[in-house]
Parts: C-alpha cells; sequence; structure tokens
C-alpha cells in the first residue's frame, strides 16, 4: 500500500488509541501539523509552550495508554526535555515528534535557524538518547521500518521515544504492511516459567505469613487484576509503596496499607519485614518511598517480581514476563489459600469537629473536609510538596484515580498533565490540589482548558511560598519565597467570557461555602485557599527533616536549625 509518510505515522497513532496530539507549531512542523488538521480521528491540540506539551501528553497518556506531542527542531525539543525526562522516570509511554529540518539541509550541514549553527545535526537526537528507550530519524528509505520498531519499544518499555520528522519529507509516499500494528505480548521461557511456578508453590504454600508488596509498575504493565484475584483467591494480604496510591483497591480487606521502611506503621512495618514469604512486583525502592532507605527485606524469602525477570533470593531467572507469570499464579491449581490470614484494624473516620466557622483554615481540617468532597470516578492531581504527602494519607473511593508525578518530582507537572488527562477524560470529574509556587511555573495552561471548554476543580493552596522547602532548609529564608498573585483575577485573563467560578477562603466558613458552589460542578472551578506559610502536614514535617539531613549532613542541618 503507498501512503503518505505523515499520514502512515498518524495510522500509527490511530491504532495505539490515540485521539488527540498535543504540542506547539513551529516552522519545521507545520508541514506534518497539515496532515493531521486533515485527519478526521485525529485532533492536534495546541499548548502555551512545549514543556507544558509534554506533561499534557504524559497526563494524557494515564489514562489512554500511549500519548504524543509534537514540537519543532531544537528549541522546541530541548524545551521539553524536562517532561519527557519524567515521563521516562515514571514510565509513560509518551511519542515525542519533532519536526526536523529538511533532510536535504541536515544531510549538507547547512547553517539553519534553531540549530547551534555548527552544522551538527546530532547534538539534539544525542540528548534525546539519554531520556527514550527508542529513537529514530525517519528518512523515505527507512520511514515504514522505523516508525513500527519505534513504537513497539514504547509499548514494550513503557517509557518515552522520539522521532525526528524532517519537514520535506512527510508527504512523499512508501511502499507500507496495510496490517495495523501488533503490539504481541512478549513469552517467557517456558522451561524457566515452569521451575518458578513450581518453586513459587513450594514457597507460598509453607509460608505461613505471606504479604505481596505493589509499586507503580503493576499499573503501568497492566498486571493489578492478576494481583488482586491471587489476593483473594490465596487470603494473601497486600501493601503498596506510595507511588502506587490507589492503583488497587484501599477499601479491601485484603489491603494492609502503605509500606514506607521506617516511616511504616509498626504492625505493617513488623509483617512486611518479617514475611517469610515477601512478593513484591514491580518494585522500586525509591528514596522517597521508603522513606531514605530504611526498609528492611528479608532477601532470602523475597520474591522480586520485574517486568522481564525474576530474582528469588540470591536466585536470578531471567526471561520471564510478569504478565504471564502472574496470570499462570491466579489460575494455579497447585497453591493453597492461607487459612491465617492477616486482617488490618479498621480505623474508624472521625467526624469533623468545628468549634467556631469563623475560624481560619489550616491544613489539618482542610483536608478533612476533602476526604468528604472526593467521590468515586474522581481523578485527582496532588502536587509534589504539601498536596501529595495530605492527599497520600488519605483512603480514596475505589474507583477513583490518583495521579502524581512522585519520583521526578518536577514542581507544575501537574497543571498541564490535568489538561491532558482532561482532554482524555472529558466526562470524569477531576480534581487538581497545588501550591502557589508550583502553580506559577505552568499556570499559563490553565487557558489552555478554557479554550477546550474543559472544567476542572482547582484548588491552589496559597502558602506564600515553597513550604516543603521552608521545612528542609530555610525556615524564613527569602528564596523560599514567590511573589503573591491575586490568583482568582487570573481567570479574568484567561476567559472573556467569565464562564467560570472563583472563591477565595481563609476560614472555615469560606471553606464550607466554596465546597458548596465546586459541587454542582457547571463551570471551570478555581480556589485560593490562603494557608500559613508554615502550616504544613505533620508527615510533611517529618520527611523534611530526614531528607535535609540526608542532603546535607548532620552537623550542617544541626548547625542550620540552631542558627
Amino acid at each position: 500500500m503507498k501512503i503518505q509518510i505523515g499520514k502512515f505515522l498518524n495510522k500509527r497513532l490511530k491504532e495505539l488509541g490515540i485521539q488527540q496530539v498535543f504540542g506547539v507549531p513551529g516552522d519545521f512542523n507545520l508541514s506534518y501539523l497539515e496532515q493531521i488538521e486533515e485527519s478526521v480521528e485525529l485532533e492536534f491540540v495546541g499548548n502555551c509552550n512545549e514543556l507544558n506539551a509534554a506533561y499534557a501528553t504524559d497526563g494524557y497518556a494515564r489514562n489512554k495508554g500511549f500519548g504524543a506531542f509534537v514540537t519543532t527542531y531544537g528549541v522546541g525539543d530541548l524545551s521539553a526535555i524536562g517532561g519527557i525526562a519524567g515521563s521516562y522516570t515514571e514510565n509513560i509511554a509518551v511519542i515525542h515528534i519533532s519536526g526536523a529540518p529538511p533532510l536535504h539541509a541536515m544531510q549538507n550541514k547547512a547553517l539553519l535557524h534553531h540549530t547551534l549553527v555548527d552544522g551538527n545535526y546530532h547534538n539534539v537526537m544525542n540528548c534525546m538518547k539519554e531520556f527514550t528507550v527508542a529513537q529514530a530519524l525517519l528518512t523515505p528509505s527507512n520511514a515504514a521500518y522505523e516508525i513500527d520498531r519505534v513504537l513497539k519499544t514504547c509499548w514494550l518499555e513503557r517509557r518515552p521515544v522520539h522521532l525526528q520528522l524532517p519537514s520535506d519529507i512527510t508527504h512523499l509516499e512508501i511502499e507500507v504492511d496495510n496490517s495495523p500494528l501488533i503490539l504481541s505480548k512478549q513469552q517467557s521461557d517456558q522451561k524457566q516459567l515452569e521451575d518458578v511456578l513450581t518453586l513459587l508453590s513450594q514457597m507460598m504454600n509453607t509460608a505461613k505469613t505471606p504479604v505481596i508488596v505493589i509499586d507503580i509498575e503493576a499499573d503501568r504493565f497492566n498486571v493489578v487484576p492478576s494481583i488482586k484475584n491471587i489476593s483473594q483467591r490465596f487470603n494473601i494480604p497486600y501493601v503498596c509503596l506510595s507511588p502506587a496510591k490507589n492503583i488497587i483497591d484501599e477499601h479491601s480487606a485484603f489491603y494492609l496499607g502503605v509500606y514506607a521502611g521506617a516511616a511504616t506503621q509498626p504492625d505493617i512495618k513488623q509483617l512486611v519485614e518479617n514475611s517469610d514469604c515477601l512478593i513484591g512486583i514491580g518494585l522500586r525502592f525509591t528514596d522517597a518511598s521508603t522513606a531514605l532507605f530504611t526498609h528492611r527485606i528479608n532477601e532470602q524469602s523475597f520474591v522480586n517480581i520485574k517486568r522481564y525477570d525474576l530474582s528469588i533470593g540470591s536466585r536470578q531467572f531471567p526471561g520471564i514476563i510478569m504478565s504471564e507469570l502472574l496470570s499462570r499464579l491466579e489460575t494455579s491449581s497447585t497453591i493453597e489459600p492461607q487459612t491465617d490470614f492477616v486482617k488490618k484494624v479498621e480505623m474508624q473516620s472521625q467526624p469533623i469537629v468545628v468549634q467556631n466557622k469563623a475560624d481560619k483554615v489550616y491544613q489539618n481540617i482542610f483536608w478533612q473536609y476533602i476526604a468528604e468532597f472526593i467521590r468515586e470516578e474522581d481523578i485527582i492531581f496532588g502536587e509534589v510538596g504539601t498536596s501529595n504527602i495530605a492527599l497520600s494519607s488519605l483512603k480514596l473511593p475505589k474507583t477513583a484515580k490518583y495521579i502524581a508525578q512522585p519520583i521526578w518530582g518536577a514542581i507544575g507537572y501537574t497543571v498541564p498533565a490535568l489538561f491532558g488527562s482532561l482532554m482524555a477524560e472529558k466526562d470524569r470529574r477531576q480534581l487538581l490540589f497545588i501550591g502557589d509556587g508550583s502553580l506559577q511555573l505552568t499556570v499559563q495552561e490553565i487557558s489552555s482548558m478554557v479554550r477546550y471548554g474543559l472544567k476542572p476543580i482547582i484548588f491552589i493552596l496559597n502558602n506564600y511560598g515553597y513550604t516543603i522547602e521552608r521545612f528542609i532548609l530555610g525556615k524564613h529564608a527569602k528564596y523560599n519565597d514567590v511573589h503573591n498573585w491575586q490568583y482568582t483575577k487570573l481567570m479574568e485573563v484567561f476567559d472573556e467570557n467569565h464562564a467560570y467560578t472563583t472563591a477565595i477562603v481563609e476560614t472555615i466558613s469560606d471553606l464550607e461555602q466554596a465546597l458548596s458552589i465546586a459541587i454542582k460542578h457547571e463551570n471551570l472551578t478555581l480556589i485560593e485557599v490562603r494557608l500559613d506559610p508554615l502550616d504544613a502536614p505533620e508527615k510533611l514535617k517529618t520527611f523534611a527533616k530526614a531528607f535535609a539531613k540526608y542532603d546535607y549532613g548532620e552537623k550542617f542541618y544541626a548547625q542550620m536549625v540552631n542558627d
């Protein structure tokens, strides 16, 4: 079949379930954008800048499975690279399409704008190689093969890929196979798989206190249903690392809570660390998820299931596919259910007690109200810092979805990511909780939400600076201040039609009134919550102190605190 290169790429994007392509126009990508414009099934969604486009694509992909965005060569690519790196860290399948200079100019080393004017056309690609799992400079001779190779790698690794599409080849026709892109599942080595299943059956049948520990890769590689079935069928409780917030039912009798090393609830900590069959699924023991590497795992009884390999104690088993192994486990007839199932102690939720509604709002009371406000099916964004730490402590409805960027931790990520998520799931209520400092990095993407008629509920926690940084170092330092804006008046700039709702919250009465309006969800709603600069969840204070000692050393930290 004959097809234009750009249209072939579009065909493949549609086959991946992509309906919107984000990005920023630039002279080297306009010919490709014309082909998106012509498409009935693809829509180009413009962003305010390339970094925001990368973040928006990340948010979109967290709902759709894949996301794609377009930039122009050099200036656009490097503006987006921070967002691409975040998607790499968090295992998000993002396709970055760079409109490159014409192929003849690249081959002749022409001194063009958007380059370093040295004739070098490898430098941008070299940058992208560090933050993507596959890359290709497309040409008429390789486009059919390379597009499929790169997209399949994106699927296998659930990480970003990079395609350079020269401006003068988008409309050239190439011969391609008319069959759809096949994202086939990898197969385990069957002998190895059977050996592992035998070993696991023996371990699980002799274990007295088996526990499953889940991390975010369980969600990225679509194995959460298998984990639930294994847990329920064999009466094995599970815990999550903090990045896996709400990817599995937190209301289940089998869910014990969050494991975070020394910061774990004592009974959960003892159970996990003393388990005689600890089954880890997609684990990454990062500083943030382990309270600075304070996890203590019994390596001899540790089953570490990764995407494409596995270890049991000191024994390594390459060639094992996570999804296939878990699928076989959930239907195994050789594993007996646990008889002494460990049940968690349910903590009864306490009613909100308010002495005087004219009292000032503080973090502790604010999050109690939010816990009541959140409902089934919500998509909730927690910006790194106060919001993510507070939301991580709330028990969310089992059908709610929680999105954060806890590992890469780029402040400002959630505003454009919310925009991308809204484009993917327009019918679900979506909430954003973000601090004033983070908001100022990417605030302009709220205008894109207005442009496309989207209606999120945005809570700005205005504590006049970087509260989490204040508790790490510089509690009263000017470098942790940000200039205060009239945040609700931003909507006057972004929306000339005034199709929005705003509120300023300073008291408990203000909060109740704002939430009563927001729950109607008639318009884009922006609520500024004014908080004291040093008002923070207790968990954040503990977290910040530990990180300060780790980052700067005990002696320096003690000196700074005393000063």
